[in-house]
């Protein structure tokens, strides 16, 4: 993807990112200016995705939750995150409508690419996030479990009680629980 090899945003990339972004031209290039600084060769590498991410989470650990996350970013699947899909995921993740957000988040529940989140993904993504904010937050109740979690997730969620949440039952479910909404995105403003 392009912008890669130079210090300047190519024009093609500016244009796109204008048009299917929430961000203006010079908040594009300050955004670029900043991720160049960082990744002076214009791709995101996954360890200093996590080298980052981690600073974000200092009392708990970070590792497994970043794996999902760069994944979803990692949007051509090649191991780095150039400008464009970091840009993009940033939008979705910052700026975007709650059902642009829950579809991203969809992507990153469903790990294995299938379609439907079944309960071991579910469990996967929660455990990652309770090893993230740390022990002391994560268990305030010995019997939140990711596992329970997960259990109570999927009762609210699966209509036709299938086992699989389609990206249809994960949607509905997420906007019509603001409590739901806000732990699956981890978006506190529930926006």
């Amino acid at each position: 993807m392009g912008g890669a090899g130079s210090k300047k945003l190519p024009k093609e990339d500016l244009d796109f990112l204008i048009g299917n972004t929430n961000f203006t031209k010079q908040q594009i290039k300050a955004w670029y200016k900043g991720f160049m600084k960082d990744c002076p060769n214009g791709q995101l590498t996954r360890a200093k995705f996590l080298e980052v991410y981690s600073s974000f989470f200092p009392q708990g650990n970070a590792e497994k939750f970043c794996e999902h996350v760069f994944r979803t970013f990692d949007s051509d699947n090649s191991g780095k995150i150039d400008f464009k899909e970091f840009l993009l995921a940033i939008n979705i993740t910052s700026a975007g409508k709650p059902e642009q957000k829950l579809e991203w988040a969809f992507q990153m529940y469903d790990v294995n690419g299938d379609g439907t989140i079944e309960p071991k993904e579910m469990t996967e993504i929660i455990a990652a996030i309770y090893n993230m904010v740390g022990p002391q937050l994560a268990y305030n109740d010995p019997n939140d479990t990711p596992e329970q979690r997960t259990k109570e997730i999927f009762v609210k969620m699966d209509e036709n009680k299938d086992g699989v949440l389609s990206k249809d039952e994960f949607i509905k479910g997420c906007m019509s629980d603001q409590f739901l909404y806000q732990m699956l995105t981890a978006d506190s403003s529930g926006e």
